[in-house]
């Protein structure tokens, strides 16, 4: 501080000992008389939505906000009896979502601050929702809670009806997936029943899925509602297990980690029964279950089948087949479905998770589309285009096609679906 000090006084001597110019006024005014004017800083602009007092709005309204010159620094929603909801902006910043559907027949308040760090701008609306429609669409979503998925697992939701295209895009912006590492996706309308996100890639191992699907009072077309809300919080299993199944030498090969673990003999379909070929997801695992095929066409049974897998809403399955042994590994003889022996059954069935990959190759019959967990039976470039959504363009690049590596988020309740197979 001394040296600042003597610092100083020096100056104020040399200040004091120095002769003023002729054209010097001695007057520091004049400097400021002579700089140039400041600009004015640009206009500060909030804009909301909804309007004032409107009537009659979904319970998925959202805050719609448009600033300028300012961005958006806390959002205050309240309903009648003055308690504030939680809720988060959008990525783009484009509107406030509420945490939670609003209520029925509900009155709310908004205040909205922006700011550009020096200056503040804030607004307010207020409008009520309305009654709850007669007419609401089912949904479900084929992901729980704390269960373990295999990297192939993608996010699924169903609809009970059908989805007009023109109500799809509005639809599908009222899906949520986080994923822990960060992994982009992408929405793609199988049918209009049935919505699917997956990522460029298989799931990293030991991701950690965050979904939500805030459907309810989502207007649906035709003057239909969605039913409900419903979250998820899964985790992608430790390691990659991938199935490949080769019709040419008759063998599924397991690989994890993109090694080969395991090999085993396996009977595929018989010529008028064929398996699909494609990249299927394990849908579903039961240690017991009953293939019942009566008042179907062909074969008709009902019969107890131990340790099956679901690959297809079709019937065809992974399972134990002791009498077709002899068979396995040698010729087809199977109604579509995978059969191993009893004790590779068990292996597969202690082994594999839901949505883990199995890649049939080589039946000349290629898998539906739709017919179960089928995202991965698509290339990427393919997949995107199913988005009711614009596609933001770092995702439009091409990636390389997702095959397992052969190197040596209806009801939720429906997620357990009914076996209805034919013995295999």
């Amino acid at each position: 501080m001394g040296a600042l000090r003597r610092f100083g006084i020096a100056a104020a001597t040399a200040a004091v000992l120095v002769p003023l110019g002729s054209c010097d006024t001695g007057d520091p005014a004049g400097f400021k008389q002579n700089a140039a004017p400041q600009p004015a800083p640009p206009a500060q602009t909030l804009e909301l939505t909804p309007a004032a007092e409107q009537k009659d709005l979904p319970v998925s309204t959202e805050i719609g906000i448009t600033t300028a010159n300012a961005s958006v620094r806390s959002v205050a929603l309240a309903d009648a009896k003055g308690r504030l909801l939680s809720g988060r902006m959008r990525p783009d910043n484009s509107a406030w979502i509420p945490d939670k559907p609003l209520d029925y027949k509900g009155r709310y308040s908004v205040t909205v601050t922006a700011t550009d760090g020096r200056r503040a701008i804030t607004k307010s609306t207020s409008f009520t929702t309305m009654a709850e429609p007669q007419r609401q669409v089912g949904t479900g979503m084929y992901l729980f809670d704390d269960h373990t998925y295999g990297v192939a697992m993608p996010v699924v939701v169903e609809f009970s009806e059908q989805i007009p295209e023109k109500s799809r895009a509005q639809v599908e912006s009222r899906l949520f997936v986080t994923t822990t590492p960060a992994q982009p996706g992408v929405w793609h309308w199988m049918s209009g029943r049935q919505v699917t996100y997956r990522a460029p890639e298989y799931w990293k191992p030991g991701t950690v899925l965050s979904v939500r699907a805030a459907l309810k009072g989502v207007p649906m077309g035709e003057g239909r509602y969605g039913d409900d809300d419903r979250k998820a919080t899964a985790k992608i299993a430790g390691e990659k297990l991938e199935l490949i199944v080769k019709n040419s030498n008759k063998h599924i090969d397991v690989f994890r980690n993109g090694k080969k673990v395991k090999s085993m003999p396996v009977s595929l379909g018989k010529a008028s029964t064929p398996s699909s070929s494609g990249t299927m997801v394990i849908m579903d695992k039961q240690e017991s279950t009953i293939f019942d095929t009566t008042g179907e066409p062909g074969d008709q049974y009902r019969v107890q089948i131990q340790y099956a897998q679901r690959l297809t809403w079709g019937g065809e399955f992974i399972h134990s087949a002791p009498w077709s042994v002899g068979d396995q590994g040698n010729r087809n003889v199977s109604h579509g479905c995978l059969n191993v022996s009893p004790s590779n059954a068990v292996w597969l069935f202690q082994n594999t998770h839901v949505g883990d990959p199995v890649t049939v190759k080589g039946t000349g019959v290629k898998l539906e589309r739709g017919n179960g967990f089928t995202a991965w039976d698509l290339s990427w470039k393919e997949f995107v285009k199913g988005s009711a959504l614009p596609v933001p363009q770092e995702l439009l690049e091409p990636v390389p096609a997702v095959a397992p590596s052969p190197s040596v988020s209806a009801s939720p309740s429906a997620a357990v679906p009914s076996p209805t197979d034919s013995i295999n």
